[in-house]
C-alpha cells in the first residue's frame, strides 16, 4: 500500500475490553472512519493504513484508553466526539488528550458514583464561564448538557455551602398548553415542566436529601412570575427555557439578583413558544448585555450534543435547515428591495 504505515499500541486485556465497547464496536467504528486495520496480536494492537490515518486512529484509541484509566466510562458519544475532533483538525488548536483533559475537570459524582464532568470543548468553556462569572447564559440546542451541567454546578456549590439555597425557575409557557388546564395546586402544575431539573437533582443529590432540602425551603421551584418583587441573596439561581421569556420578564429576573448569588440562564433559540411577533427576552439580553463585565454568553452547538448520536444528526440537520431558510428569506427581501 502506498504511504502505508504501522503503529503498535500495547494494552492490557482489561483496557481493551472496557475501552472498545461490546464486541469491539468502538474499535470497528474507528477502523471504518479512518480506513485503517486494527489487529490484536498478544496484547499489542497493530494499526495499519495510510500514515496520516494511522496517526489519527491511534490517537483516538489512546484517548479512549486514557478515559478508561481515568475511571470514566467510554460511551459512543465519546468515540464519535474524539473522531470528529481528529477529522475537523480541532486537535491542532487544542492539542492531544482533549477527552482525558475534559474528564479530569470533575464537577461532582452522582449518587450512583458516576463522575460528572464536561464531555466536549464547548461544555468545558461553559463550565469555566459559570465558575468565572456572576451571570452566565448557556445557549444551545437540546442535548448539549446546558441544563444538567448548570444543575451540577448549583448542587455542588450548595453542598459545599458556597450558597445557602438553590432557586429553579422558568416561564410558564409551553407549546399548546397552559398551566391552568392541569389539575392540582401550583407545585403540581409547575412540576411537569421542571422535570429535567428534578432529574438532575435526583441523580446528583439523591431523592431523600432533595426532599428534605425542599421541605426546609433551601431548594425552591417556582414559575418566573413569582420572582417579581424579591431580592435573591446567597442563592444559586437557574432560569431554564429562557427563550420563552419576554424582554420585560428577563429584565425583571436579572434585577432580582442579590449579593453572593450566581445565576445561570439556559435557552434554545430554535425552540421558542412565544406568540408570533413577540420578542424573546433571551435575544434582547444578548444584544443589550454582551459588553458588561461579569456577564458571559456561552454558545453550544450540535458538536456539543451528548445524547444518542442520532440526536446530534437531527440537531445538525435542523441547524442546516435554519441557515438555508434564513438565506432564502434574505434573497427574497433583496429581490423586493430591487
Amino acid at each position: 500500500m502506498k504511504n502505508s504505515s504501522e503503529q503498535l499500541i500495547a494494552l492490557s486485556m482489561n483496557e481493551m475490553q472496557t475501552a472498545f465497547g461490546q464486541n469491539d464496536a468502538f474499535l470497528k467504528k474507528i477502523e471504518r472512519q479512518f480506513r485503517v486495520s486494527v489487529v490484536d496480536r498478544d496484547g499489542v494492537l497493530h494499526v495499519t493504513g495510510r500514515e496520516e490515518n494511522v496517526q489519527h486512529a491511534s490517537a483516538v484509541i489512546l484517548e479512549l484508553v486514557g478515559l478508561q484509566r481515568n475511571g470514566q466510562g467510554v460511551e459512543e458519544q465519546s468515540v464519535d466526539y474524539a473522531i470528529a475532533l481528529r477529522k475537523e483538525e480541532v486537535v491542532q488548536e487544542e492539542g492531544d488528550g482533549v477527552l482525558v483533559e475534559l474528564s479530569g475537570d470533575l464537577i461532582c459524582h452522582t449518587v450512583a458514583g458516576k463522575p460528572v464532568s464536561p464531555k466536549t470543548i464547548g461544555q468545558k468553556k461553559y463550565v469555566d464561564s459559570i465558575r468565572n462569572n456572576m451571570i452566565t447564559f448557556g445557549i444551545g440546542p437540546a442535548g448539549t448538557g446546558k441544563t444538567y451541567l448548570a444543575m451540577a454546578m448549583a448542587i455542588t456549590a450548595f453542598l459545599h455551602e458556597e450558597v445557602s439555597r438553590i432557586i429553579l425557575t422558568r416561564p410558564a409557557i409551553e407549546a399548546g398548553e397552559k398551566l391552568g388546564f392541569l389539575p392540582g395546586d401550583l407545585q403540581s402544575k409547575v412540576d411537569p415542566y421542571l422535570r429535567p431539573l428534578y432529574d438532575a437533582l435526583y441523580q446528583i443529590m439523591g431523592a431523600e436529601k432533595f426532599a428534605a432540602n425542599m421541605e426546609k425551603g433551601l431548594i425552591e421551584v417556582a414559575p418566573l412570575a413569582y420572582m417579581r418583587g424579591r431580592t435573591l441573596d446567597q442563592a444559586y439561581i437557574i432560569l431554564d427555557e429562557a427563550q420563552n421569556t419576554t424582554p420585560a420578564q428577563m429584565k425583571m429576573f436579572l434585577t432580582r439578583i442579590g449579593f453572593g448569588s450566581k445565576v445561570i440562564v439556559t435557552g434554545d433559540e430554535t425552540q421558542k413558544d412565544l406568540a408570533p411577533g413577540t420578542l424573546s427576552g433571551l435575544d434582547v439580553a444578548q444584544r443589550v448585555l454582551h459588553k458588561i463585565d461579569g456577564i458571559s454568553f456561552c454558545t453550544l452547538s450540535s458538536r456539543d450534543v451528548v445524547r444518542h448520536p442520532l440526536v446530534q444528526k437531527i440537531v445538525k440537520a435542523y441547524e442546516n435547515y435554519e441557515i438555508q431558510s434564513q438565506s432564502r428569506r434574505g434573497r427574497k427581501e433583496e429581490r423586493k428591495r430591487r
